[in-house]
């Protein structure tokens, strides 16, 4: 299967403090591959270097054989990679309408075809069409989030913790949304629910103290209790 991702060595400092110390994975053209690890870990640096937001200082980022490393986040974002950020990074005063359509590289037939599907797989965008993103509820803020990030045809999403402070009716649903977009886009995630994780995920890596230290189809660490028991905390 294609490698649309590689992370070789990468490190990021944050200031003074060294928090990637060498991420190395891989991430497989239409898989969901899930980054998970105790609080503090890694995990969100790890989207955030890929982005550009937090450049890494050594190692290489590859995204369908190109080196991004040194690319600033606008152009990483042109090479179609899509980011939902874990604050979700809506605009509070715009519409949903308005947030979107500031999100969307163009008005092509794709874009349009892709928002069409979107707003179908969430109705409550179309409900609240014209509500200010503030005045939407925290599930309907996270499905404004990924929507503004599947809507222009991007080949990977980096999806950063979309259960989190959710009801569990609603979690559902993202994950649902989740499953369906895995049909046409590739996706890294980052989840600490790992109910939610290990439905959606089909590889998985576990990140500690900044270094990959496992990984592996995700049925493995379904059935790892040591192993989760171990870097996750959980039985």
């Amino acid at each position: 299967m294609t490698i649309q991702l590689k992370l070789n060595e990468v490190e990021t400092y944050i200031g003074q403090f060294h928090i990637l110390q060498g991420i190395s994975l891989e991430v497989r053209k239409g898989e969901v591959t899930v980054l998970l690890g105790r609080n503090g870990a890694g995990k969100t640096t790890t989207l955030r270097t890929i982005m550009g937001l937090n450049p890494s200082t050594k190692g290489t980022i590859t995204f369908n054989n190109e080196e991004i490393q040194s690319l600033p986040t606008y152009s990483v974002a042109q090479k179609g990679i899509g980011y939902v950020p874990e604050d979700q990074g809506i605009f509070s005063e715009l519409t949903v309408e308005e947030n979107l359509k500031v999100a969307m590289k163009n008005e092509s037939d794709s874009t349009k075809e892709r928002l069409n599907y979107i707003l179908n797989l969430f109705p409550d965008l179309k409900k609240f069409w014209k509500k200010p993103g503030g005045l939407l509820s925290g599930g309907q803020k996270q499905m404004l989030s990924i929507a503004r990030a599947y809507v222009n045809d991007n080949e990977l999403l980096l999806i950063d913790e979309p259960s989190k402070g959710l009801a569990p009716i609603v979690v559902e649903k993202v994950m649902e949304s989740i499953i369906e977009m895995k049909d046409t886009t590739t996706i890294v995630l980052v989840e600490q629910n790992f109910m939610m994780a290990s439905t959606i995920g089909d590889h998985f890596y576990i990140i500690d103290d900044g270094q990959t230290v496992q990984n592996g189809p995700m049925e493995v660490l379904k059935e790892d209790d040591e192993m989760r028991r171990k870097y996750l905390g959980i039985a």
